[in-house]
């Protein structure tokens, strides 16, 4: 059996036994997951993604590694921005603590399936059609300027068209019912809040598909790479939220990283047919400006503690 004939089934596999062993095995009971527990997660989900990038360097060559770390980097920086909104949809809709991570985990699994859906055609049509990839490449510059020039603009998830549809039904219950999404009233099936903010969070993750699947489709045309990327970027999410959800405001400059992250990428697969930017220094690129922004916050965070 050749090696792809078992690439795919295989990872997949991996995945949900991944899946499976965190939710109903390590976090089988409901319950407020503390820094420390979400650290060691974090941690865990990290190793995972480098030794799957040690094997790709080794079975794939160097430049399909300096991709999949590429893509790693790029999704697990823009999904950043993405704990900001999380956390203000969780505080919103008044989200138990104890339910969070139940939330994060149902809603990571349906952002799995999505981008599954998205990515392998995804790469297919950027390979067969030219123009698409340019249009690609300018839809990042353009979000990455829109990123930059937007500043701290706050959403409102109480007026998002999924939660005013779900509201609409009459079929939501006032009250949260434990961590249980639906529940049974006089024989009709109802909606609990949880449910909502599940929707919610869905909702959310494919409008930052928008920006993180183009700009990975940017990095590599292997379908693969930007799949596995991606999902090794998500599955770590939900434990990162818990380490970080806190922490975001203080990252100042980390939407400016994240911006010219994308403009980068754009301009990179703008100038494809001119000039193909090594993987390599596509990596180097990326983590210095991922890991400029986030020490810039933090010296520009201490010069105001001291002055203060």
């Amino acid at each position: 059996m050749d090696l792809h004939d078992w690439l795919w089934p295989g990872f997949l596999a991996f995945v949900a036994i991944i899946l499976f062993v965190d939710l109903f095995v390590l976090h089988r009971k409901d319950h407020v997951i503390s820094p420390r527990e979400a650290g060691v997660t974090v941690a865990g989900y990290v190793t995972l993604a480098f030794i799957f990038g040690a094997g790709v360097f080794w079975f794939g060559g160097p430049d399909r590694g300096a991709e999949f770390l590429t893509g790693y980097l790029v999704e697990q920086a823009l999904s950043l921005d993405n704990i900001f909104v999380i956390a203000l949809i969780f505080s919103y809709f008044r989200v138990p603590p104890e339910a969070q991570y139940r939330v994060l985990f149902y809603g990571i699994v349906g952002a799995i399936a999505m981008r599954l859906s998205l990515i392998v055609p995804g790469v297919k049509i950027v390979d067969q059609f030219e123009w698409v990839g340019m249009a690609l490449g300018a839809l990042l510059v353009f979000s990455g300027y829109k990123m930059m020039m937007s500043g701290d603009d706050m959403i409102d998830p109480g007026q998002s068209r999924i939660v005013r549809l779900l509201k609409k039904t009459g079929r939501v219950t006032d009250e949260y019912e434990g961590s249980r999404f639906f529940v049974t009233r006089q024989g009709l099936l109802y909606m609990t809040p949880l449910f909502v903010v599940l929707m919610t969070v869905e909702f959310t993750d494919l409008i930052f598909a928008v920006d993180s699947i183009p700009a990975v489709l940017a990095i590599s045309d292997d379908p693969f790479i930007v799949f596995s990327s991606n999902v090794f970027a998500i599955m770590g999410l939900r434990a990162l939220f818990f380490v970080l959800s806190g922490m975001m405001r203080e990252f100042h400059h980390l939407k400016t990283g994240l911006s010219l992250v994308l403009i980068f990428i754009g301009g990179k697969m703008l100038l494809a047919h001119v000039y193909k930017v090594p993987s390599t220094a596509a990596l180097a690129v990326t983590a210095i400006l991922i890991l400029g922004s986030v020490a810039a916050s933090i010296l520009t965070r201490k010069k105001g503690e001291s002055e203060a």
